[in-house]
């Protein structure tokens, strides 16, 4: 017993890759190696095309060592023998370093990572490693390194910053080197030019956050559909035999409304690849998800951590509140400008503002819960005077209705918040934080605090405008988009289908962030606010909640 006691207390092996990432920067190795968020992107494909590229003139391809007094291990590119003694060699897709004198010399992440291979090739032969070489691939240029005791030492030092950063919940601080941020995968998970941009607000902000998310989001709506794999295919089936087909790497989440099934191979995959699996009723509602979370515990430590903060959560919910009022106030000007209904509005749009500039002045959640009440009902009243040419259709607000929605427009509205509800736990899952803590909104049901926190932020860009302007559309037809039983309304498969492309439409729409300075789809706006939130708890607050409508 104690035996295995002792094996269980030993710290896992630091990976040399892992040292090259800390030589590079700091924040890198913990968002890798700490927090487990590793991210693929378009460079790191091209350097394993490289590897599997390079000639195969070693003696040992892959060599793989690992040492636990040295607490590393790695797998060695390639490893020659001259005149007897072991040289270990590193292939790189990049170029070398331009020395002083114009000779090719090699970046000292580089140097770094074949000290480490070399310093385990010692281990391993019981042998001296004088020097190692680095191939570069873009110059064609091959380094000769000497391994002395400067690098053996840098190497030791390193080991144990990196068990240092493993041992703490608090990530380090982004490199001050800039230049190295454009080239690193993790950029749209660090935002290292969001953070600089709280030390110069005067800054031009670089673009290192996707425009928009490369894959998109299918929804199953026919009821008795069957969902399953093929190959790396998702098959979706319906009850009369109808297939559709789409590639996996083009799914970023599966939504089963109402009756319909996914196999259990389906869903192994789903998890797998990081495809959120959501499951709706056909009524709307929002049932649960099946969804890897990204990072480590590190990320829910500082979340509890902060949000458990007196101070934090308050400051945190004036901001969202105030966010809110401030776009419905916006939209009801914009919808109203020019117009003879402004004079109309104009009782319920001064409540608006009265609100707003008292929600910035609250000095508990209580008061804000008050002061955004009363901005809603003023909000509504607006919602009902600017429907009232709709009346005949069928499709005007009379007042908000939800448990259950007794009209057309309040089942569009309830249901698009159903699937920004979803939406939001999917980002929340993404970056990696915990749904059910949050800072405004109270455990009272089944729903997410923290999701229904970030709703806030996008009920009117993503949800009432959509239904308002469809409304004033007159896409809507009453007898074939809705079922009705007495006060009971619901969409049918006709209109929820309909609903759904106007709300995935409006997520590709771009906008423009108004303090950040760059533009972007409100599908990737949604991961970037959660990321900002988390920089509130990180040592790094100031951005969240800042966006509004023009």
């Amino acid at each position: 017993m104690q035996e295995i006691s002792r094996i269980q207390e030993k710290e896992p092996l630091i990976r040399v890759m892992a040292l090259h990432a800390l030589e590079y920067c700091e924040r890198l190795f913990y968002l890798e190696e700490v927090e487990e968020i590793r991210v693929a992107d378009a460079r790191v494909y091209d350097g394993r095309r490289f590897h599997e590229l390079v000639p195969e003139y070693s003696e040992i391809e892959r060599f793989v060592l690992e040492d636990e007094e040295l607490g590393i291990m790695g797998k060695i590119d390639c490893v020659r023998s001259k005149k007897g003694e072991w040289i270990p060699f590193e292939y790189k897709k990049g170029r070398a370093r331009k020395e002083s004198d114009g000779t090719p010399g090699a970046w000292p992440s580089d140097i770094l990572q074949l000290a480490a291979y070399a310093l385990l090739l010692e281990k391993h032969h019981k042998q001296s490693i004088r020097e190692g070489r680095i191939y570069y691939g873009t110059d064609r240029r091959t380094v000769q390194v000497p391994i002395t005791q400067r690098e053996r030492d840098w190497v030791r030092d390193t080991v144990d910053r990196a068990r240092q950063l493993r041992a703490t919940p608090l990530r380090p601080d982004i490199t001050s080197n800039e230049r190295l941020c454009n080239r690193c995968s993790l950029a749209p998970v660090c935002l290292p030019e969001e953070e600089r941009l709280l030390i110069s607000p005067e800054r031009e902000t670089l673009r290192l956050f996707p425009e928009d998310k490369e894959t998109r989001d299918v929804h199953v709506t026919s009821p008795g559909s069957t969902v399953r794999k093929s190959g790396e295919t998702i098959v979706v089936e319906t009850r009369d035999g109808n297939k559709s087909s789409i590639p996996l790497a083009e799914v970023g989440s599966l939504t089963l409304h109402g009756p319909s099934q996914i196999t259990t191979q389906t869903l192994h995959l789903c998890a797998q690849r990081g495809v959120a699996v959501h499951w709706m009723t056909g009524g709307g509602k929002y049932m649960g998800s099946l969804a890897n979370a990204a990072g480590g515990v590190q990320r829910r430590l500082r979340q509890y951590k902060g949000l458990t903060d007196p101070v934090l959560p308050h400051r945190l919910s004036v901001a969202l509140v105030s966010a809110k009022i401030e776009s419905q106030l916006r939209y009801m000007l914009r919808m109203s400008r020019g117009t003879e209904s402004r004079v109309m509005l104009e009782e319920d749009l001064q409540m608006i503002k009265t609100m707003l500039r008292k929600s910035h002045q609250a000095k508990s959640n209580e008061e804000l819960l008050g002061y955004e009440g009363n901005a809603a009902r003023a909000y509504f009243s607006c919602l009902r005077s600017l429907t009232q040419d709709d009346v005949s259709s069928g499709m005007s607000f009379v007042h908000r209705s939800r448990r259950p929605p007794k009209d057309p427009a309040n089942v569009l509205l309830s249901f698009l918040y159903s699937m920004l509800y979803r939406d939001c736990v999917q980002a929340i899952l993404t970056v990696g934080l915990d749904p059910t803590i949050g800072f405004y909104h109270q455990p009272r049901s089944s729903a997410y605090p923290l999701a229904l926190d970030l709703m806030e932020l996008f009920r009117v860009a993503l949800s009432d405008m959509v239904v308002l302007g469809s409304i004033h559309r007159g896409q809507w037809d009453v007898d074939t988009d809705f079922e009705i039983a007495g006060e009971h309304v619901w969409l049918n498969e006709t209109g929820r289908k309909k609903a759904i492309a106007l709300y995935e439409r409006r997520k590709q729409d771009k906008w423009k962030h108004p303090v950040i300075g760059y533009s972007l789809s409100y599908a990737r706006l949604l991961e970037l606010e959660v990321r900002l939130l988390e920089k509130e708890w990180s040592g790094h607050p100031g951005l969240f909640a800042l966006n509004r409508l023009r």
